[in-house]
């Protein structure tokens, strides 16, 4: 029997974080995990900056945040907090990089009477998340262009006339249908749910009513209890049940409703919710001027290659005399062209010849010189040869009567004239006995 072991594994190697890296990681990590918070405790350490910003923590027996409210949202508050104060306040959890501190971004604050509205606002909106009412794979795109738009909210609310005036303004050629509804009380979360059940009924039966092809739910700001109906469990299940997109501008931009996190898409104000569904008449106008001259110069191109190629088919099908004269006149530009390149290869050939003949007095001047010595060194050896040089030695040249040399003595008999030179003159000899030697 043998036991195995497996070699000890190396330990992985653990992640090294840059700091800055580290820091926007935890909050990434507080966003997804608790945004947004609302957190009771007392008020230490207020101030209010110049800028308008405040800054304090907030805490009680066991611990304390640091918290940060910017301007914006410290004017929506209607009193001043002092330190030891007890206030519920909302907000998001974040990372203050620079000093790597945990910070409270704080959204809203009041004093701690309204504790028990954010409990059950904060139980109910987890519910519906867990059961998927919020999950943004069911949020739909809005219409481009709705052919109508649908209204609910309060007929004397001033988020009526902020969102018809938006309307009217960006798009006066889209029907508007107002179902209106209450928006605060106790009688406010029936109201709105029959008032939304009324346009989805038109938006579901196209002769029940113009067309609507999206729907906005507004309401203007207020406290919490003023917004409460739009926290009722019954409306958030009939919003997301909605035929058609739907839009919830509830409140200022601070403000969270459950509406708000069932609806397709949550505006900041009831204004934003309207401009959201309109774009100007003036941009779709632009948008279809621009379209009608695209397809204006698509259909020129297209004239454009059809008389091109008819054109061609006329050229094709012309008359014979047309043929002819097209004829002649593609000989008569190949004669220019033949024409031409002789003459440029005569040119050519002429600058070669003059090269050459700037070139000639040298080379034919050094080839005299040549022949001259050739012809030197000819006469040198010739007169060598002369034989005068071998007469004025003593030596004759003898030749017979026709002038031929006599070289031996077998060319002469007895009475034969011969004719020995000398080197100054000549003398005529007879031969009387020709000897051998």
């Amino acid at each position: 029997m043998y036991d195995f072991f497996e070699p000890p594994r190396a330990a992985p190697r653990p992640t090294v974080w840059e700091v800055g890296a580290l820091c926007r990681a935890v909050a990434d990590a507080l966003q997804a995990r608790f945004n947004p918070v609302t957190v009771r405790g007392e008020i230490s350490g207020f101030s209010r900056a110049g800028s308008g910003h405040c800054y304090f923590s907030i805490k009680d027996a066991q611990g304390q945040i640091r918290c940060a409210m910017f301007r914006r949202a410290a004017l929506q508050m209607d009193f001043t907090p002092r330190d030891g104060e007890l206030v519920e306040l909302r907000g998001k959890l974040g990372v203050y990089e620079q000093r790597g501190d945990l910070q409270l971004i704080v959204d809203s604050l009041q004093r701690a009477g309204q504790g028990a509205w954010f409990e059950q606002f904060l139980r109910l909106k987890a519910q519906l998340q867990a059961e998927g009412l919020f999950d943004a794979e069911r949020k739909r795109r809005l219409p481009a262009m709705p052919r109508g738009i649908g209204l609910v909210t309060s007929p004397g609310a001033a988020a009526l006339h902020d969102v018809v005036t938006a309307l009217r303004r960006r798009v006066p050629h889209i029907p508007v249908v107002l179902a209106p509804a209450l928006v605060q009380g106790a009688q406010a979360p029936q109201s709105l749910r029959e008032a939304l059940v009324q346009l989805y009924r038109m938006a579901e039966e196209p002769g029940a009513g113009p067309a609507i092809d999206v729907i906005l739910l507004v309401r203007g700001g207020g406290s919490m209890e003023d917004l409460w109906a739009f926290n009722d469990e019954q409306l958030a299940r009939l919003i997301v049940q909605s035929p058609v997109p739907l839009i919830s501008g509830v409140g200022h931009e601070t403000d969270f409703t459950i509406a708000d996190f069932c609806a397709d898409l949550r505006a900041p104000t009831p204004t934003a919710a309207a401009e959201l569904v309109s774009l100007p008449r003036d941009s779709w106008l632009a948008e279809l001027a621009q379209r009608a001259q695209r397809l204006q110069a698509a259909a020129q191109r297209h004239l454009d290659r059809h008389q091109q190629r008819l054109d061609h088919a006329t050229q094709r099908l012309g008359r014979p005399s047309g043929q002819l004269a097209r004829n002649q006149l593609l000989l008569a530009r190949s004669a220019q062209r033949l024409r031409h390149a002789v003459q440029l290869r005569l040119q050519q050939q002429g600058h070669r010849l003059e090269q050459r003949g700037q070139q000639l007095p040298q080379g034919l001047l050094r080839a005299l010189e040549g022949q001259q010595r050739r012809l030197e060194r000819a006469a040198l050896r010739l007169e060598l040869l002369d034989p005068r040089h071998a007469l004025q030695r003593g030596y004759a040249l003898l030749t017979d009567a026709q002038g031929h040399a006599v070289t031996r003595v077998a060319q002469a008999r007895p009475g034969d004239r011969l004719r020995a030179s000398l080197s100054d003159g000549d003398i005529d000899l007879a031969v009387t006995q020709p000897r051998l030697l």
